[in-house]
């Protein structure tokens, strides 16, 4: 069976915890190698994981020609950059999201991208290929709900290391880049279409000036969807998706263990039916499908256009944050 050879910009949390492991178990990929600033940390990063190359710059991993894609795990305000070199390197591109810092940055990587038909390029949205969320999608599509009326999640953790990247405010740091997308890309994922207005509430911290609390609002012609996600609030995370004749709730909505089937429950009525999802591994079915979408010259199932879709709706969120009313999910005022 032919693998796609992987190689990954950085040795971050994510990716030697979760990510790595996880691609390693997948059919399609071949891990072979990965990247630090410090030939030293990407050793030691390579040997504990067993891959076979390890590289002392983010460019000697590109210039091999040996990896056909890489990951990037990267810090926000360098997945573009990144992706944009991977690309011109003639890499097909895994990248953490949020995709850029802002919607500028998302359609410049769109359009290099598609200036390189060739190449796949995908946003790391790992939750939307989990078995959990695909089942929850198809309740709603085949009307086991029916009709869709709102979505509530909750995201949230506890995190004041001022040495820490998401405490960064110039680097895109803050619970909305970094979990906030997550309700908004849900949202999306689960109603199969584009809000058009937002309204939100955000509290910054006094020191990191990133935002610790936001509550949001998110309008998609008159069915309203709402997330609260915070950076210094204890660890949650739920999803209650509810519509005229039922709901559906997730009970660990975005950090699905890999070593434990997933529950979610439907209500129809007055029954509640608990709902057992195959034990899976969120990343290695994301490292499948991207792997096939290589393999066999096919689309990813989150593009580069999805991504900008999503940042749309984070920009909108930002511009209401300091005008304190609902904003168009574009560069066009909403009014009122």
């Amino acid at each position: 069976m032919s693998k796609v050879r992987w190689g990954v910009l950085s040795t971050a949390k994510i990716a030697t915890v979760k990510v790595i492991p996880g691609m390693q178990k997948s059919a399609y990929c071949d891990m072979v190698g990965i990247a630090s600033r410090s030939l030293e940390n990407a050793q030691a990063a390579a040997d504990k994981l067993g891959m076979p190359k390890a590289y002392g710059s983010y460019e000697a991993l590109l210039e091999d020609p040996e990896i056909d894609a890489v990951y990037i795990p990267l810090p926000n305000h360098m997945h573009v950059p990144w992706a944009i070199q991977a690309i011109q390197a003639g890499k097909h591109v895994l990248c953490e999201k949020p995709i850029g810092l802002n919607v500028e940055e998302a359609r410049h990587l769109q359009e290099i991208a598609e200036s390189h038909p060739n190449l796949k390029v995908m946003e790391a949205f790992m939750y939307r290929h989990h078995p959990q969320w695909l089942k929850a999608r198809e309740i709603v599509r085949e009307g086991g709900i029916g009709k869709p009326v709102t979505i509530q999640s909750f995201f949230s953790y506890f995190n004041d290391n001022p040495h820490d990247i998401r405490n960064n405010n110039e680097w895109g740091g803050g619970g909305i880049m970094d979990i906030g997308c997550y309700p908004i890309s849900v949202s999306r994922f689960i109603l199969e279409g584009e809000p058009e207005k937002v309204i939100a509430s955000v509290t910054r911290d006094e020191e990191f000036k990133t935002d610790v609390v936001a509550s949001c609002m998110i309008d998609f012609g008159g069915l309203l969807t709402t997330f609260t996600c915070g950076t210094k609030l204890a660890p949650y995370q739920s999803v209650h998706i509810h519509g005229t004749e039922g709901r559906v709730e997730l009970q660990i909505p975005f950090n699905a263990p890999p070593d434990r089937p997933c529950i979610l429950w439907h209500q129809q009525g007055d029954e509640i039916t608990e709902i057992e999802t195959p034990t899976a591994d969120q990343y290695t079915c994301q490292g499948d499908l991207m792997s096939q979408a290589i393999l066999d010259d096919t689309d990813v199932p989150t593009p580069v256009s999805d991504a900008v879709a999503n940042m749309e709706v984070i920009e909108a969120i930002f511009r209401s944050e300091k005008s304190g009313r609902w904003e168009a999910v574009s560069h066009v005022l909403a009014n009122g």
